[in-house]
């Protein structure tokens, strides 16, 4: 009896105590405040935006101001100007340059007999400048007592109307003739007469009308 119980007690001893594990406190903080987020704002993409609406309002500016100036469309009314501008035809203005500069010998140009606002625009060449003295007999022009040949567009002029005596033109005056002698008014008539400078709407400078004549017009 006695020897079971020192038996137990040496097994107790024996055997080993399991080491215990010290816990540990993982304490985890969850940092659930939100982060500020700033959007940046894009400002070269504004920037440029800016430049492109400034760029196409200038090329819409000076589109209206070419038209308005070099595109004016007039059509040609009868058979004065033939065979270089036929009737109805249509042919671009440009009303700048005859405030810019003297119109020369041999320009087409529109205008509007006596300034009158109410009438078509009538389409003719340029022959006496101011100053000049203009005679037109035996058919033919002749310019401070020279005969006129360059561009002079008509020839064997049948009909001098108040040109068969001498027109002393004024410092703004000039006189004008079709390039079609049987057909048309022009300085040569009392209706029209010498026209002046204030009168001049612009020089005809291009033909839009399909067919031969589309492009420059001729001096």
């Amino acid at each position: 009896m006695g020897q079971n119980l020192s038996f137990r007690k040496n097994n107790r001893r024996k055997k080993k105590k399991k080491p215990q594990m010290k816990k540990k406190n993982h304490l985890k903080f969850t940092n659930r405040s939100k982060k500020l987020k700033f959007e940046k704002k894009n400002y070269h993409i504004t920037k440029n935006s800016l430049i492109l609406a400034g760029e196409i309002l200038c090329v819409c500016l000076v589109a209206v101001l070419l038209i308005a100036f070099f595109g004016h469309r007039v059509s040609n009314a009868g058979d004065a100007m033939s065979p270089t501008i036929e009737n109805g035809e249509v042919v671009l203005v440009d009303r700048l340059i005859v405030d810019m500069k003297t119109p020369s010998r041999g320009t087409v140009v529109a205008f509007r007999p006596d300034g009158n606002r109410e009438v078509h625009l009538l389409i003719r060449r340029i022959v006496g400048l101011p100053g000049e003295t203009i005679q037109i007999k035996d058919g033919t022009v002749y310019i401070n007592g020279k005969e006129q040949k360059k561009h002079i567009h008509v020839s064997e002029i049948k009909d001098a109307g108040i040109a068969s005596d001498e027109i002393k033109l004024g410092k703004d005056e000039y006189f004008l003739l079709g390039d079609n002698e049987e057909s048309g008014e022009d300085s040569r008539s009392e209706t029209v007469g010498v026209v002046k400078a204030d009168e001049i709407y612009g020089k005809v400078w291009f033909n839009v009308s399909s067919g031969e004549h589309f492009g420059f017009v001729k001096r």
